[in-house]
């Protein structure tokens, strides 16, 4: 990289990764986890042929990970004022929309993943 591109003096080059709640960015992440899902495993015993017990496995209950954002930098009090709501109306009244959005190095949209319904668990 040359000395002096923008690249170089831009401090968020390194924050790749954007939060938007309700379609409104509310801060820049260096790292971001918990994008998964998982689907529970469940043992079901059948009866075979002569007799022999099977174990036929079959889909349980779908579980999602925590989406973990670190290393943040914004100019806004939105996802504090969000978390302090959850902790003083409750959850259900203050779930919203939003998404993880990831750049690459040119600051172009390049993968999104979106969340229903979610609340601030920890800030």
């Amino acid at each position: 990289m040359a000395i002096g591109t923008d690249q170089e003096t831009d401090p968020l080059v390194a924050f790749n990764f954007a939060l938007e709640v309700q379609g409104v960015v509310t801060g820049y992440f260096t790292e971001v986890s918990g994008l998964g899902s998982e689907t529970e495993v469940i043992d079901h015993l059948v009866m075979g042929a002569n007799n022999q017990q099977i174990v036929k496995k079959v889909p349980g209950r779908l579980k999602w990970e925590n989406i973990v954002l670190k290393r943040g930098i914004t100019d806004q009090m939105d996802i504090w004022t969000w978390r302090k709501s959850v902790v003083d109306g409750g959850v259900d009244s203050n779930r919203h929309d939003g998404s993880v959005v990831m750049y690459n190095q040119n600051g172009t949209e390049v993968a999104r993943w979106n969340f229903l319904k979610a609340w601030p668990a920890k800030v």
